[in-house]
């Protein structure tokens, strides 16, 4: 582990774990050093707040479509400070939303949303290829494994309805073909799709940042925006104003002056192991690097990373009050120590395997869970995100969206394809007050894990009723 991510996470969670550092992505090459902050009042003709995977996308795609363009970064950090630089390295074509939207707009145009997300993993594969950008990508598909018998039912039928979806190419394996594919202990059975990738998250938006510098994109880093308005983005610095103001915020978007309420920032944590050794390697499996997540309601999402390692992640302390996000990505001794029993539990052959780094941080969800993206052709306001976790490649979408509004709203372009689809210009109601948001999702987390130990003691193959209640009391679906 580089010197560099254990003094910026500032702990040890147990001997040789270095806790937060940002995340365990940063520590091949260090973090990164910070871009010049801005320096006065400046003007562009587009201005995007925040430097993950959004707003570094959304600037690469309008600045390859409209080369004059002046365009703007603003971030608070550095480019992959939040969730770009932190996630599970799962580039895959899911989407949060899609059965609501298919219920708003009809099934057809839901159906078309999901081929644009199952295209938006080669793009992105095409883009870091193109563009030089070595991100450790493998696609390996995505498989998603059941160790119960209610697991195994709502596997299923979670698989016929992607099927639903136009997914053709998924595939379902009993127990024996899923061992095939990775020794899960207890599965029973999995389903595959060829739509993902595994990747290094670090290395992809340090790459896109560079790409997108350049093309000529003017990167303000150590530049926190404290307030958007129509053609105009406040920082402590001065204020950049723009005809477009788009925000790119996603879990961080609760910071902004009037946005306590817009989108909740959920906290996710990771751990990844040491390298692990040919003979453990040899009784996992896992020689087709899939990522691999499960069907439990609180569920778990791992990678087999390019140095041999298992990164794995879960819900620790799901929200903080007021909705506060963490400090580097330091994260609690027993959230580490709940990660690890799940890496045990799938793997017992790991019992004795040293965790290296942990650490934390947040995503933004929506009230009713549904990822958006917005321009408003009144203001120049636009917005993208809500992605509940599946970013990696919703962000490219949304990016190549907020490109096709801004193009059509300025006349450098009509209605495409990618502005039709159900998410564009979606609404939704704010997240209650605290503290009522706060008992909320702890409520509701608490409720989802006792719904998963009862299943795991009762055998049965029918979901717990606990589950349907706090999917209800969340707004889910």
């Amino acid at each position: 582990m580089s010197s560099s991510a254990g003094a910026a996470g500032g702990g040890i969670v147990n001997s040789g774990t270095v806790n937060g550092g940002i995340s365990f992505w940063f520590t091949d090459d260090g973090l990164p050093a910070v871009r010049e902050p801005l320096t006065g009042d400046a003007s562009a003709d587009v201005v995007i707040v925040g430097g993950g995977y959004t707003g570094l996308w959304t600037a690469y795609y309008l600045k390859k479509a409209a080369p004059f363009l002046r365009i703007t970064v603003l971030e608070q950090k550095f480019c992959g400070y939040g969730a770009s630089g932190r996630n599970g390295g799962w580039l895959y074509n899911g989407v949060a939303g899609r059965d609501r939207y298919a219920r708003l707009h009809g099934h057809e145009a839901a159906v078309r949303l999901q081929r644009a997300m199952n295209d938006t993993v080669d793009e992105v594969i095409r883009v870091a290829a193109e563009e030089g950008v070595e991100a450790d990508v493998h696609k390996g598909g995505v498989l998603e494994v059941a160790r119960t018998p209610a697991q195994l039912a709502r596997l299923k039928a979670f698989h016929e309805h992607e099927l639903g979806y136009g997914e053709k190419d998924r595939e379902l394996y009993g127990a024996r073909e899923t061992a095939e594919r990775i020794r899960v202990a207890d599965a029973v059975g999995s389903s595959w799709t060829p739509h993902g990738a595994r990747l290094n998250p670090a290395k992809l938006v340090k790459g896109l940042a560079a790409a997108v510098e350049a093309l000529g994109v003017t990167v303000h880093e150590a530049t926190p925006v404290t307030e958007i308005r129509p053609k105009h983005a406040v920082t402590p610095y001065g204020t950049v104003r723009a005809p477009y103001v788009l925000r790119c915020t996603e879990g961080f978007t609760a910071s902004l002056k009037g946005q306590r309420r817009t989108w909740l920032p959920m906290n996710s944590s990771m751990i990844a192991t040491e390298p692990l050794s040919d003979e453990q390697w040899e009784a996992i499996g896992w020689s087709g690097r899939e990522t691999l997540g499960d069907m439990a309601h609180a569920y778990m999402y791992a990678q087999r990373t390019a140095d041999g390692r298992i990164a794995l992640g879960g819900r620790g302390v799901p929200y903080r009050f007021g909705s506060r996000t963490d400090n580097d990505g330091r994260t609690q001794r027993e959230t580490v120590e709940a990660l690890r029993d799940i890496l045990v539990g799938f793997f017992p052959a790991l019992a004795g395997v040293r965790i290296a780094h942990a650490w934390s941080g947040v995503l933004g969800v929506p009230r009713d869970w549904c990822a958006t993206v917005t321009l408003d052709r009144t203001t120049g306001l636009g917005w993208a995100g809500g992605y509940v976790g599946s970013g990696v490649a919703t962000t490219n979408l949304a990016a190549r969206t907020l490109r096709d509004l801004v193009q059509q709203d300025s006349g450098q372009g009509g209605r495409t394809e990618l502005t039709d689809l159900p998410w564009v210009n979606h609404k939704v109601r704010r997240w209650e007050p605290e503290p009522l948001r706060w008992l909320g999702v702890q409520g509701m987390y608490a409720t989802y894990r006792t719904a998963d130990r009862r299943e795991t003691l009762t055998h049965s193959a029918r979901s717990s009723r606990l589950a349907r209640i706090a999917d209800r009391v969340a707004g889910r679906g």
